[in-house]
């Protein structure tokens, strides 16, 4: 039986003696121990642009890959997974608790526009154009120009988002 599970995993392979066999055993594990993992930080993450959301998703990405190719142990390399979500998890807890906790970790949103009045001061210090409010406008708020919207923020996740005018 050890030999079967050495054949198909390799735990103590590196990165030179992998076989295909047991890239291809640790791939399939590590995809499950991901989806589970996953699930396990909650649906945010996977719905979530925010960089909060987003490091979770490149770091067990990276890091997972390691394992793949057994250039880090694999058991520990699950472990750093499931600190990074267990991490996540509790920020999002204390951002839901905590004010300050939650613009730390999320940003904060931004006023670009009223009444049809670009803020121009705030459009600068967030290095953003004319032309990229202007493309706001047109993809989120189904509006032509900014006279039609009452407000234009800039959202957390970097989307730009409208309220129309009433009509």
């Amino acid at each position: 039986m050890h030999e079967l599970v050495d054949y198909l995993f390799g735990f103590h392979a590196d990165s030179h003696s992998i076989t295909a066999v047991q890239m291809l055993t640790r791939a399939t594990l590590l995809f499950f121990a991901a989806l589970l993992l996953l699930r396990l930080s909650g649906p945010r993450t996977f719905a979530g642009s925010t960089a909060f959301d987003l490091v979770v998703k490149i770091m067990l990405g990276s890091v997972m890959s390691r394992a793949v190719a057994a250039s880090a142990p694999f058991g520990g390399t699950l472990l750093a997974c499931a600190a990074f979500v267990l991490l996540h998890r509790a920020l999002a807890w204390a951002s839901y608790h905590y004010s300050w906790v939650d613009r730390l970790v999320k940003g904060r949103v931004y006023l670009l526009a009223r009444r049809g009045q670009a803020d121009a001061e705030q459009l600068r210090r967030l290095r953003l154009n004319k032309f990229d409010l202007q493309e706001g406008l047109h993809e989120n708020g189904n509006v032509a120009e900014l006279n039609q919207a009452e407000a234009v923020y800039l959202e957390r996740d970097g989307t730009i988002s409208v309220v129309k005018k009433a009509e």
